[in-house]
């Protein structure tokens, strides 16, 4: 794994535009106080987004026999 780059707190506060590009292209960032690291910056994860309600119709295919069992679980449960 790739060492974070690591900035003191007055690099940090003249490089902060940057920090947040740096991030997001997955690397770490520390900020260190007399010389001691005291903060890492890491990406989040990004939120996932959800297509509206029938987004995937006619992309998936449920067999109509989807709910039935075998008929060796169906005798185990009881179901014939």
């Amino acid at each position: 794994m790739e060492e974070a780059r690591q900035y003191n707190v007055h690099d940090a506060k003249t490089h902060l535009s940057h920090i947040p590009e740096q991030v997001a292209t997955g690397e770490e960032v520390v900020i260190s106080e007399a010389g001691e690291p005291v903060a890492r910056v890491v990406p989040l994860h990004a939120r996932v987004r959800r297509a509206g309600r029938g987004s995937l119709q006619g992309q998936i295919h449920i067999r109509e026999d989807f709910d039935g069992l075998p008929d060796d679980l169906a005798d185990t449960f009881g179901m014939r």
